[in-house]
């Protein structure tokens, strides 16, 4: 059986995949409470990612199957590579630029009137269950009022400024990006001609 921490890298080796899913996905229509910024450029979750970062480099020769999950190294290198993802880097050519995001919402806030702000992640699951994907892997979102009908996990998209910008939740993660005043919409995938 695999060790926590042979699970957790894993998930680093599998993050780019996975937010490949919502790729060739297009809205059908607006949910109506916050208008759609069509004009903003469609980015994908790994142009957030500089291309010089690697944040797997250090433990590609390390036996991870080797480490049992109370092993003082396997917790020393967990909190690590915490560390190393809270701090990841952004892609600082994004900054101040206008985009459009798709992906999975964590909500921040929740009222009757709805979700305000929200953590924006790449992959079903990221931010509720551990480790939270790195830094520059999570969008911090403001939308300019309360979006009605938003729950966890609902997939959007986002699109506003992009600001390279930290924000620490913490029960939820370390966000490298923000977007505030953002116009969400419901995703809605294209339905097959």
């Amino acid at each position: 059986m695999r060790s926590h921490i042979a699970r957790v890298l894993l998930s680093a080796l599998l993050l780019t995949p996975l937010a490949v899913l919502l790729d060739g996905c297009a809205p059908d229509a607006a949910s109506g409470q916050v208008a759609s910024n069509a004009a903003a450029p469609e980015l994908k979750w790994e142009e957030l990612i500089p291309r010089s970062w690697d944040p797997t480099k250090r433990y590609r020769n390390i036996s991870l199957e080797a480490l049992r999950d109370n092993d003082p190294k396997a917790v020393q290198m967990l909190d690590e590579m915490r560390a190393v993802w809270d701090n990841a880097p952004v892609n600082v050519e994004l900054d101040g630029k206008a985009a459009r995001l798709a992906g999975f919402v964590v909500p921040l806030d929740a009222s009757q009137e709805g979700i305000r702000e929200f953590l924006l992640v790449p992959y079903f699951g990221a931010c509720i269950h551990t480790p939270p994907p790195p830094a520059n892997q999570i969008v911090h979102v403001i939308a300019p009022g309360p979006v009605k009908g938003l729950h966890a996990m609902d997939t959007v998209y986002v699109s506003g400024t992009l600001k390279a910008a930290r924000y620490a939740s913490a029960d939820m993660g370390v966000s490298g990006y923000e977007i505030a005043a953002a116009a969400v919409e419901r995703f809605v995938p294209r339905q097959p001609q």
